[in-house]
């Protein structure tokens, strides 16, 4: 097994993250720091990663959080910040967030110690929408939509074109649904910014068609089958 998936594997991290800590010198194969990203592990190879040793996960598991806000997307903090990492406590496994929420947005969150999973999620090449409702300021006209549905430039990076409508219009304020296939840091945050609407407050709602539903927000729900199969398949 290549060591970047051996690494996924085991809940430490998506592959992508493995293949830094493989070139950090993070990673040692038998006490050697290992650099070689396509090193092919032994079953007599003993490896670790930051000094902790670990061995590629058996069960594999798949589970919806419904963040809330005041959590970071992380496995630990140095600052002591609640991570979403409390929020799965209760499995054995080593769970591992799929992609990013912000501290402040909340909703659908996909953990798993699934690394190939992960890694195809989140590749640029897989176009998986993520659906949010985001409540903004002011008034969201027909020209700042099709601005949005264009795409907007958010800092040095175009958006490529997002799905969105306007659920309700109030006098300072509306609800909107947004769709996106990127998942830059703050996007949502930044695109309705470069159309002249602040965002208040920010959920996902969805993943491609896995759904956050009714749960409760601290919450988690394992995945059902045809859910996983649906990811496997992307």
């Amino acid at each position: 097994m290549r060591l970047n998936k051996y690494i996924a594997s085991a809940g430490i991290c998506s592959r992508r993250k493995a293949d830094e800590l493989i070139a950090a010198g993070n990673v040692k194969i038998n006490g050697a720091v290992m650099r070689e990203m396509g090193y092919d592990v032994q079953e007599s190879d003993q490896v670790s990663v930051n000094g902790q040793m670990i061995e590629a996960a058996g069960r594999k598991v798949y589970v919806a959080v419904n963040k809330p806000k005041g959590y970071i997307t992380s496995m630990s903090d140095e600052r002591d910040r609640a991570t979403v990492a409390e929020l799965v406590k209760d499995i054995p496994e080593r769970l591992f967030p799929v992609g990013r929420l912000d501290y402040n947005t909340t909703g659908l969150l996909l953990m798993t110690n699934d690394g190939d999973l992960a890694y195809r999620l989140t590749h640029p090449k897989h176009e998986v929408y993520k659906t949010y409702v985001a409540m903004v300021s002011g008034v969201v006209s027909d020209a700042r939509l099709a601005k949005l549905r264009k795409g907007v430039d958010i800092g040095g990076f175009v958006t490529s074109p997002a799905k969105v409508r306007v659920i309700k219009q109030n006098p300072r304020s509306a609800t909107v649904e947004i769709s996106i296939r990127e998942g830059k840091n703050r996007q949502v945050r930044k695109m309705f910014a470069a159309v002249g609407n602040k965002v208040i407050e920010l959920e996902r709602i969805a993943i491609g068609e896995i759904r956050l539903g009714h749960m409760q927000q601290g919450h988690y729900r394992k995945l059902t089958r045809r859910e996983i199969e649906y990811l496997t398949n992307i």
